[in-house]
């Protein structure tokens, strides 16, 4: 039976900035969510590894003394993630924290470059200490660098330089982001549905409630940071449209999951979109037995207009036969879907 990809998330950050704090809230958070870690310590004695594999016990790698980013080459990162990956472990993501002195893109290109079947790229968390920003940046230049290729940045630590401090420091930061979506937190809590599903406690349809997130109530407000917005449509969107709002997705939309209908180009198939920062895979799979034709996108990002992300999206639909696409109208969505044969 086919089998989602497994999205593996980079967590990054310098030295201090709290990405051992960001996982472990994450493992706290996940609610029954199965994480697997590949943990980077830069040094002989491995204190993030120890740390987080007291909740994750066989489903941690460890690798120290070294940066993964050149401690290793795209081969034995696939080591690591072909241990964690086996149908028997049953993972649900994987989380690399990347030492404080590693390259992210370079961890990125791996992943990218990875021969694994079974995972999807999840996506560039940059962990940053709100309070040494200025300093750490001063120090190293390629912190900018960093910055620029996130797809989502934490500003950590946000409760050591207050509100005004904070709303500073996003102004300096967005334009290094680059359409980024960037939100503050404090002890490195920031909501897991934004990197990966959740399982719900009890059975309900949809998306994890933000009343189920407030259960765990660190600060009353752990998804302020963000919004969600849902789009539902029974008619069949059009390809060409909805790949012009994919390639033009605004500013600080991070997040875009769900299943897309195309109607007539390919009537067997729905599929299943992973978007996350600039990435974008389609995934197609034959309808289910008796389920309703239709498209249901869940988009997630911080300061969105939600409003006008739903009038791009109607824009989309396919509503006159005058409308109707051609048949060379899915070569573009053909492009972000995996080559035949790969698992999922």
């Amino acid at each position: 039976m086919a089998r989602k990809p497994i999205p593996v998330v980079v967590l990054a950050g310098f030295l201090g900035s709290g990405k051992t704090t960001v996982l472990n809230n994450l493992l706290r958070a996940s609610r029954g969510t199965r994480i697997g870690a590949i943990v980077n310590d830069f040094g002989a004695i491995e204190i993030d590894a120890m740390t987080v594999a007291g909740q994750l016990g066989d489903s941690t790698v460890s690798l120290g003394n070294g940066c993964l980013c050149c401690a290793v080459d795209v081969g034995e990162l696939d080591v690591f993630l072909d241990k964690l990956t086996r149908p028997a472990v049953g993972l649900d993501v994987i989380v690399i924290e990347a030492s404080g002195l590693a390259e992210p893109q370079e961890l990125v290109r791996m992943l990218l470059a990875s021969e694994n079947k079974r995972i999807v790229y999840g996506g560039l968390v940059q962990v940053v200490d709100s309070a040494e920003f200025g300093r750490t940046r001063a120090r190293h230049p390629e912190i900018d660098r960093h910055l620029g290729i996130a797809d989502l940045i934490v500003l950590n630590k946000a409760d050591r330089i207050g509100e005004v401090a904070g709303q500073r420091l996003r102004e300096k930061i967005a334009p290094l982001a680059e359409g980024a979506a960037v939100m503050s937190a404090t002890y490195g809590r920031i909501d897991p549905e934004l990197l990966f599903e959740c399982r719900p406690r009890t059975e309900r349809a949809g998306q994890l409630s933000f009343e189920d997130l407030r259960g765990d109530d660190h600060d009353g407000h752990l998804h302020a940071a963000y919004e969600t917005v849902s789009f539902s449509s029974a008619e069949a969107l059009h390809p060409r449209r909805l790949l012009d709002f994919l390639d033009s997705r605004p500013e600080g939309l991070y997040r875009i999951k769900g299943f897309v209908d195309f109607g007539a180009p390919d009537p067997r198939n729905r599929y299943a979109v992973h978007a996350v920062g600039r990435f974008l895979r389609f995934y197609p799979e034959p309808w289910p037995d008796g389920a309703q034709r239709a498209s249901q996108l869940v988009l997630i990002g911080s300061g969105i207009d939600a409003e006008a992300l739903i009038k791009e999206l109607d824009a989309a639909r396919v509503t006159r036969p005058q409308d109707a696409p051609d048949e060379h109208s899915m070569w573009g969505v053909l492009r972000f879907v995996q080559a035949e044969g790969d698992e999922r």
